[in-house]
């Protein structure tokens, strides 16, 4: 597969939604959400922006399927997939904060083999492919090489509605307020992820994720030179609902302090 040649093309597609949004979100009003869970909100505008997606990415591969948030499609094949989330950090759009993004990846069985995240607010769209390195904006990016976690900035989020280790997590979370230079919440897995990617951040962890909030963002990040894996340093993020992205050089450190503080009794 010519995977930079479907990147451009999927590229493309994001920016059209991107711009979609925008104009959207100027016009907004809340008795348009919509309440799919505790938290958990949807609006018109992540079921369009979805549908625009599917339809523009079934032009590029015909035979892919899909795996998306809001489940517009019944597009299914488990051999090659793009996976979908239309508006990462909806409660951001909702409440007119500028941190969302739009987040694709295409995926087999066995890996990922692009990602594109597009933040439409800062017009900054982050991209990848496999074994083709990361970029943004047609620039090339790279995660830091910091190695002490004193001099990191670190971000995190947290659960919407899965609140059963919250206390944990608020200790870990404590933990690298005090040992970093501090702890930043965007509201969106996939910007974090991005953000990582591109060096503003060190590293990001998250509990209680879907794999349409990390596909996209996590291999920006490998490629970008860095490192996923799940809270226990093992490879089942994707699926597993725990994410630990990192600069690789303070990775065993991050994992070893989310282990004895996340998991503790």
């Amino acid at each position: 597969m010519d995977l930079k040649n479907y990147t451009d093309q999927a590229i493309e597609v994001v920016k059209k939604i991107a711009a979609f949004q925008l104009e959207e979100r100027t016009k907004f009003q809340q008795d348009a959400v919509e309440v799919k869970g505790k938290n958990d909100l949807v609006s018109y505008v992540d079921v369009i922006s979805e549908k625009m997606l599917v339809e523009g990415l079934s032009g590029i591969i015909p035979e892919a399927g899909f795996l998306t948030e809001e489940e517009t499609t019944e597009n299914k094949n488990e051999n090659l997939f793009w996976i979908i989330d239309p508006l990462d950090g909806t409660t951001n759009f909702i409440h007119n904060l500028p941190s969302f993004g739009i987040s694709i990846a295409l995926a087999t069985k066995a890996e990922l083999l692009i990602g594109v995240v597009m933040e439409p607010n800062m017009n900054e769209c982050f991209y990848a492919w496999k074994n083709g390195g990361a970029y943004c904006n047609n620039k090339t990016i790279n995660v830091t090489q910091n190695k002490v976690l004193e001099n990191c900035l670190i971000a995190t989020g947290f659960p919407i509605n899965n609140h059963d280790s919250i206390a944990n997590y608020l200790d870990l979370t404590e933990f690298f307020i005090r040992n970093s230079r501090g702890v930043r919440r965007m509201g969106s897995a996939s910007i974090d992820l991005v953000y990582t990617a591109c060096g503003r951040f060190d590293a990001f962890y998250e509990y209680n994720l879907k794999p349409w909030d990390v596909a996209g963002g996590a291999i920006i990040v490998k490629e970008a030179g860095g490192q996923i894996s799940d809270f226990n340093n093992r490879e089942n993020w994707l699926y597993g609902q725990t994410i630990v992205a990192s600069n690789t050089f303070i990775h065993e450190s991050l994992v070893e302090v989310i282990k004895n503080k996340y998991y503790k009794k």
